[in-house]
């Protein structure tokens, strides 16, 4: 087993990585820049080390993570998601130090990495994929007339691209010129390159996504899916596992696929294959994830598989605990991303120092934040503060188990998206379970809710007033 892993990230998910280093008799190693010094994960980790005043640089700086966990003698290094989680020259460079990188090997990560790559690797394993390149675009001469051949709309995206960015949608010839140069501009300054490539946009889909485990003794196994259709611009807000809308046997189905995908590309650790279902209810491959997703909680909750504790284990090269037949699932879990932004104010960051806090409580909940009271958010990074995990047996309660979570949460001195999903839980197309990826617009009137304070805060507010009138 590792003795000592360096957790190469930041907030929630470093805390999150931490608990589980605690409770496997594991010792954690925290980075943090200037910026982050009073952050949770500081706070809860064995040792802590300032990787410089940047806000970004450190945690970007391949050579000097890895020469860090080193020097202070870890045996690994846990990449969390985002920064360098998906960065197959950190992968390598931990394999050339000796350190045990917690993730896939960097072959996989860079071949998965690559759009074109992952879609040549499916078509070969014979799963479904949209019609599209299959190369990069040489010239938007080339991409005009590829959509002329599968039809309009089509979607224009960077190959090293994720989280959302570099993508464009194209309903004509025309938007296809304009966007064009702007993907590859976004793609060069996002991701360090220029290549794009072209798919067919399948219209009104679902976003569903499986969760994958792989360990280095021919293991593979799924633990059901996700659905992430509740999502603003590609970037995911509410998840829920498993999806509502899939029957049975289409569930079987896809996990089938994902474990197909997977061994077709030689994978281990913890991963997850992304697929888009239309309205001619196929399943087209759309990526693979190759490191931890935020939203990993949900499937904890409803198959009881610590997901984080697996990724340990299979990096220590122990097999999997469980085999296919042995992973239930029991009811439904939502994952609400409490953003700090202002949907009111076309979602605008909204950090600053959070005056109160207290997480919601009672059955089936679940809160993973590394924020406090007096806490100040710094802006620099990403706008998630924290993650509120709802379960229950049905739907419908799963629904109510949310709204009443969502309502016990208090969080104050910054706005957040907790009003809004507030919004999303009451209306009819989501309680009926048959959502797209295009709810969030084709419903923009739910951000016109109230912000009336409620009952318990109106009346501190008075009780405050009373005291400075009479000077008590």
């Amino acid at each position: 087993m590792l003795r000592k892993i360096l957790i190469a990230n930041r907030g929630e998910i470093a805390v999150r990585i931490i608990r589980a280093c605690a409770e496997m008799g594991i010792r954690s190693v925290a980075i943090y820049s200037e910026a982050d010094r009073f952050a949770l994960h500081v706070k809860k980790a064995d040792e802590s080390y300032c990787i410089g005043s940047e806000p970004l640089a450190g945690y970007l700086n391949v050579y000097g993570l890895v020469n860090l966990a080193a020097t202070t003698g870890c045996d690994a290094i846990h990449p969390g998601y985002g920064f360098l989680s998906e960065n197959a020259q950190f992968a390598r460079a931990c394999k050339e130090r000796g350190i045990v990188f917690i993730g896939p090997e960097a072959d996989v990560i860079h071949r998965m990495g690559d759009k074109t790559e992952a879609r040549k690797a499916m078509i070969a394993a014979g799963i479904p994929v949209t019609p599209g390149t299959e190369s990069n675009l040489e010239s938007v001469e080339e991409a005009l007339g590829v959509a002329e051949k599968i039809g309009y709309p089509v979607m224009l995206k960077a190959t090293s691209g994720g989280g959302g960015r570099g993508i464009r949608r194209c309903e004509s010839a025309d938007e296809l010129q304009r966007n064009y140069q702007r993907v590859i501009s976004e793609a060069t300054k996002a991701f360090g390159s220029a290549d794009v490539f072209l798919e067919k946009c399948i219209i009104n889909p679902r976003h569903i996504e499986v969760q994958i485990l792989a360990d280095h003794h021919g293991n593979t196994i799924h633990l059901f899916e996700r659905d992430c259709s509740i999502q603003r611009r590609n970037q995911k807000l509410i998840e829920i596992a498993p999806s509502p809308q899939l029957g049975e046997a289409q569930r079987q189905y896809l996990g089938g696929l994902a474990v197909l995908a997977a061994k077709a590309v030689g994978y281990t650790n913890a991963g997850t294959v992304e697929f888009l279902l239309g309205e001619n209810d196929r399943f087209y491959f759309m990526e693979m994830n190759t490191r931890v997703q935020v939203e990993h909680t949900i499937t904890e909750t409803i198959t009881g598989v610590d997901i984080i504790e697996e990724q340990i284990r299979v990096a220590a090269n122990l097999p999997l605990r469980f085999k296919q037949e042995e992973i239930g699932r029991r009811g439904y879990a939502i994952q609400f991303r409490i953003n700090a932004e202002d949907p009111q104010n076309s979602f605008l960051p909204s950090f600053g120092k959070i005056s109160r806090y207290y997480a919601p409580g009672g059955p089936g909940v679940r809160t993973d934040t590394a924020i406090y009271t007096g806490y100040d958010i710094p802006p620099f990074y990403d706008s998630m503060v924290a993650k509120v995990i709802v379960s229950a047996q049905t739907w419908g309660d799963v629904i109510k188990r949310g709204e009443r979570a969502l309502r016990d949460m208090g969080l104050f001195g910054i706005k957040t998206t907790i009003p809004y999903y507030l919004e999303i839980l009451g209306h009819p197309e989501f309680c009926s379970g048959t959502f797209n990826t295009g709810f969030v617009e084709k419903y923009p009137e739910l951000i016109n809710y109230s912000n009336k304070p409620r009952p318990e805060v109106l009346a501190s507010v008075i009780a405050a007033a009373i005291a400075a009138h009479t000077g008590l």
